[in-house]
Parts: structure tokens; C-alpha cells; sequence
């Protein structure tokens, strides 16, 4: 039996490890094509997070990052393209 734990694996990953990781999970396939099972995914998925989270990877490149909006850039709609103020017009409307 290999003395590897999970953190000694966490702290000696690459970033080509994680990144296969990461598309892994993305893909729910390892590089070979085959299917990761459930506890494969989970797993995968909390070594890439911790990775993230050791290695100081920025927010806006950690999995799930959802970048913060405000509705029409706060009460002013300063910032906003003329592409994205449209989209709150009604459709069915010429």
C-alpha cells in the first residue's frame, strides 16, 4: 500500500495534473475517453478545488466562478453596452 495521502498528492500535483483534472470534471471523461464514476468525479473535484485554493489561483479561473453582476450596472446603468441594455426589451415589441 503507497503511503499517499490525499494532501501529500494535493501539495505534489503539476499544473498539467490539475489542469487534466480540471477538464475531467468539465467533461466527466478522463483523456481516454472513459467515464469517470460518481466518487471519481468528487473526487477529481475536490483535488482540483483544494489545488485552486493552495496554489493562489485567482478566482475568475477556479471552477464554478460566477463573475458578480448587478442588474443594469447598479441604478445608473453606467458601463453597460448598448448590446447588453437592450436585452431587457420586450421582444414581442417593434
Amino acid at each position: 500500500m503507497s503511503d499517499m495521502t490525499f494532501d501529500k498528492m494535493i501539495s505534489q500535483m503539476t499544473p498539467a495534473i490539475y489542469e487534466s483534472l480540471k477538464q475531467a470534471v468539465s467533461l466527466r471523461k478522463w483523456p481516454d475517453g472513459r467515464r469517470l464514476t460518481p466518487e471519481q468525479t468528487e473526487l477529481c473535484l475536490e483535488a482540483v478545488m483544494r489545488y485552486e485554493v493552495e496554489n493562489n489561483v485567482p478566482d475568475e479561473n477556479r471552477v464554478g466562478y460566477l463573475e458578480r453582476r448587478t442588474c443594469g450596472a447598479g441604478a445608473t446603468g453606467a458601463g453597460v453596452s448598448p448590446e447588453m441594455a437592450d436585452l431587457g426589451r420586450d421582444a414581442t415589441r417593434d
